[in-house]
């Protein structure tokens, strides 16, 4: 059995990520793992330059996040993700956002996507070979 695909990037918390008193604002941290995604879905087979290709998109369909300890300005920050489960249609990746420095965890989540043909907007099919690949990630949980 081959282990759930998993990517790790670093991010290093800059001015612009912060607000007034040097905290990371909720959008920066969803930045972060949009990074940490998009890497994700090479290992995946998801790799952008080729779905652009074929007009074909991994769309956020649900994001669950938990945030439980703030970064803060001049941070470094380690992302990981990994491919959490799926179904026909749908699949979640996790990820979680830790500060190595002192080892705390500082956000959780959960995203949901769905791979679509644009422009249309048509739900498409997962690889078929996901089954195999992953046999112990299906299927899909539902929404805690």
């Amino acid at each position: 059995m081959t282990p759930s695909p998993r990517t790790e990037t670093s991010e290093e918390v800059m001015f612009f990520d912060t607000d007034a008193g040097g905290v990371v604002h909720n959008i920066a941290y969803l930045r972060f793992i949009e990074t940490a995604r998009t890497r994700l879905g090479s290992h995946i087979g998801l790799c952008v330059r080729t779905m652009a290709d074929h007009n074909q998109f991994a769309a956020v369909v649900r994001t669950e996040i938990d945030y439980r300890r703030p970064a803060r300005l001049a941070d470094l920050l380690t992302v990981r993700a990994w491919l959490d489960s799926f179904d026909r249609a749908t699949f979640w990746c996790a990820f979680e956002i830790v500060r190595p420095a002192d080892d705390a965890l500082l956000i959780t989540c959960r995203q949901q996507l769905a791979l679509l043909e644009l422009p249309k907007g048509k739900p498409i099919r997962l690889p078929a070979d996901w089954k195999s690949r992953w046999p112990h990630l299906g299927p899909a949980r539902q929404p805690a």
